[in-house]
């Protein structure tokens, strides 16, 4: 070895290279490693310094029980590089050397072995800077050019768009949703790290051949042996085979058509899963949604219960855990409602009053709409910007209401705030939207619904219509017994917008709304639309 480094590390389960090491250092090493060995019951580390022996300043010994089992083969590594790691970092050493552990005697498959090493080590680093080696023997070409293209395959660290990514945080453990292919390794990356477990539904058999197909035959192996000797088993636990992750876990999951029924069959499956990574001390997760492609469950159900499920075990057990949800790009639908979710149990956590607007009054019990004094600047300003978008057509203004629902506005801007990040710009729009006047208050208390859409019309897609000109609006403001009518003020945010057809059952994949490409957006996503006020005119 002719590099200078400040630690090598040696796995002192490994008689070879141990006795080699302390031949080579000389008796003052071999005394300071006997005299340590002696007390050390526990098998913790043993540091010894060099004094000039070798081209480092310190020998790290440190017991490894390797495993021909992948899974033990992987902990095992994992808490002999993070032991490592954490101590020399603590010492503030700058640079480290390690051995393949494993590769010799100890029969472990060297696939394996550099791939869990490189991969932790990775991780390790973002947490602890420092330059780590490894050391092969010259002779070893295999294990050398194993590693060699371990450490080049983990080299780009994609990262997900965040065009389909959203995150939330719940205590200290990070929600995520991302839209793209479970199998691929940007999707199955958290912050340059691997997940460690990706989920699946066993009973999913287009989405598990997949997996099986990309994971490789000795992953379909191990998972037919374990289906061969337990056909009833709820839950198989595999290797990751050739997917970026370290293990899959396979959850047997059946839909029903009865609603109660569903929802608990998902709170146990999501019981299942946190109950299995437990034990490994796992800290990442990926989950696809379950029940939502051919199985046509309710989407609604399936992902309200999904998250907030998760969000319950991790409150529960205090987990520090990454957890993403991962959305096919075809299932545009499921991953707005994922959003939504999300979104939503990130307001739920505020508990100030400082994102509302000044304008707004003091509440009182549940009251929503708030009338505007006709005398105010705030009304003279809106009513004469509908008398104008209303081309002339001289209406009488009855009241002008001010929508002031907390939730749905801290809902809004937490979506505003994410378009704007994705879009480096702000595409938030003033538009109109006309409607009768029991569906009015129906959104005010609960925002614009999207099971009513196409009741009016599906020429640019099925979903919410606004339009920058009141006038056209007005066609769609049915009046009630007493001849009024009512149109809201919305602000919504338009986002990357493509023409609209009535094919479209939700924004096509890479947009955020249609359009008419004139003066009619449609929408698809529920927070992505705010009522700020609602006229009623006759």
């Amino acid at each position: 070895m002719t590099m200078l480094t400040d630690v090598i590390v040696v796995c002192s389960t490994s008689n070879f290279l141990r006795e080699n090491i302390l031949k080579l250092g000389g008796d003052a090493i071999q005394t300071s490693y006997n005299t340590q060995s002696k007390n050390n019951t526990t098998n913790s580390l043993i540091t010894v310094a060099t004094n000039g022996k070798f081209p480092s300043k310190q020998i790290y010994f440190l017991p490894c029980k390797c495993s021909e089992d992948e899974n033990l083969l992987r902990d095992a590594l994992k808490n002999f590089l993070a032991t490592i790691i954490k101590a020399a970092a603590a010492e503030n050493y700058q640079s480290i050397a390690f051995p393949a552990i494993g590769c010799g005697k100890m029969g472990c498959s060297v696939q394996s072995v550099a791939e869990i090493m490189v991969s932790e080590v990775r991780c390790q680093i973002k947490q602890y800077p420092i330059s780590v080696s490894f050391i092969i023997q010259p002779e070893k070409q295999d294990i050398y050019d194993e590693f060699q293209k371990q450490i080049d395959s983990d080299q780009p660290l994609k990262k997900i768009p965040n065009t389909r990514t959203i995150s939330t945080s719940v205590r200290n453990a990070t929600i995520e949703v991302s839209m793209g292919d479970i199998t691929t390794q940007n999707v199955l990356l958290i912050d340059h790290c691997q997940i460690d477990v990706i989920v699946i539904n066993s009973s999913a058999e287009i989405l598990k051949e997949t997996i099986l197909n990309t994971a490789g035959d000795d992953v379909r192996q191990s998972f037919n042996a374990q289906i061969a000797s337990n056909p009833n088993a709820l839950l198989i636990v595999t290797s990751s085979g050739r997917l970026s992750c370290k293990q899959i876990f396979f959850v047997r999951w059946k839909p029903n058509v009865d609603e109660s029924i569903l929802r608990q069959s998902i709170v146990d499956f999501m019981w299942n899963v946190i109950q299995n990574i437990l034990p490994h001390h796992y800290t990442s997760i990926a989950f696809p949604a379950i029940g939502c492609g051919k199985s046509a469950c309710s989407v609604n159900i399936v992902v309200k219960t999904m998250v907030s499920e998760i969000k319950k075990e991790i409150q529960k057990r205090n987990l520090t855990l990454k957890v993403r949800f991962v959305i096919e790009p075809r299932q545009v639908n499921v991953y707005d409602e994922f959003c939504k979710q999300v979104l939503a149990s990130e307001v739920d956590r505020s508990t100030t009053d400082d994102t509302l607007p000044s304008t707004w009054e003091s509440p009182t019990g549940n009251k929503i709409c708030f009338i505007v004094p006709r005398t105010s600047n705030e009304c003279k300003t809106i009513a004469a910007d509908f008398r104008r978008s209303m081309q002339g057509s001289d209406k009488e203004i009855i009241k002008i209401e001010r929508i002031q629902n907390p939730r749905w506005y801290k809902q809004y801007l937490v979506h505003r705030e994410d378009f704007r990040k994705t879009h480096g710009n702000d595409t938030e729009k003033v538009l109109y939207h006309g409607c009768p006047e029991n569906a009015a208050y129906a959104i005010a208390a609960d925002c614009f619904n999207r099971s009513f859409a196409g009741k009016n019309g599906t020429a640019y897609g099925v979903g919410v219509y606004f339009s920058s000109n009141a006038a056209y609006s007005h066609g769609y403001a049915h009046p009630n017994s007493k001849g009024e009518r009512f149109m809201f003020i919305v602000r919504v945010l338009i986002g990357k917008t493509t023409a609209g057809n009535s094919s479209m059952k939700s924004r096509p994949v890479g947009f955020d709304s249609t359009t008419d490409g004139n003066h009619i957006f449609v929408t698809y996503h529920d927070a992505q639309a705010f009522a700020e006020y609602l006229i009623t005119y006759k």
